[in-house]
Parts: structure tokens; sequence; C-alpha cells
């Protein structure tokens, strides 16, 4: 029988809760699984259309650090959009800060950087049409 693979990245944040804000208000995305412990820390399953992905606050217990903590991350996110350009605008809107603006690029794409307010990358974009 064959089953059904999938990778969702789990994001580490400082302020999971104004985390799960920001991605709501910066790509429209749903609170798919959430639980809020005593102390205030989040984890939360989310989507923004078909993708899926997972936020946490940081556990430096479980070897879980935030990009804050780190002061950069080894990972940038990939968004696929139909209109990367209000997609960019609409993050940029949330609190996102500009990295790089949404533009044709010569390798076949239209992409922009954003870096959310957690310390996360994500080019934003789309294959340009032949």
């Amino acid at each position: 029988m064959s089953r059904k693979t999938t990778i969702a990245p789990l994001l580490s944040v400082r302020n999971g809760a104004r985390a799960v804000e920001f991605y709501q208000a910066a790509f429209g995305a749903q609170v798919l699984f959430r639980v809020d412990d005593e102390g205030g820390a989040v984890v939360a399953q989310m989507s923004a259309g078909d993708a899926v992905f997972w936020l946490a606050d940081e556990s430096p217990e479980h070897h879980n650090f935030s990009p804050e903590t780190l002061h950069g991350s080894s990972v940038r996110l990939v968004m696929t959009v139909d209109d990367p350009d209000a997609t960019y605008r609409q993050a940029v809107a949330a609190g996102a800060s500009v990295v790089w603006p949404v533009e044709d690029q010569s390798y076949g794409w239209r992409v922009g950087r954003i870096a959310d307010p957690f310390g996360h990358h994500w080019e934003i974009g789309k294959p340009l049409s032949k």
C-alpha cells in the first residue's frame, strides 16, 4: 500500500502567540491545531493555502532555537503563489522587513524576499510564463 509522504517546516520562534497572529495577517494562514501551555508557549499547525507549516516557541532544553537566538537561520522558506506582488505587499504591511523586492529574475522566476519579525526569511514568487 502506498503512503503519502509530506514534509512541513516547524518554525521556532520567540512569542508563538504573536507569530500566529503575524502569519494570519501576512499570509492569510489558518490555524489547524494549537496548544498553549500555562507559561504562554504555543505550538501550532497552520496552513497558507495548501501549504502546511508548524510553529512553536523556542525551547533550548529540546535544542530548538529561533533565528533571533541563533542570529540567523540555515533555512529559507520558498512560498509559491499566484500573485507574489500582492502576497509580498501583504506580508510587509503585516510587519515583515524587505530583504529585496519582487522582480523578474533571469532564471525564470518572479520573486522577492522578506524577513518575518521572528527572523525567518521567505522568498515569495512564482515561475514566469514562457
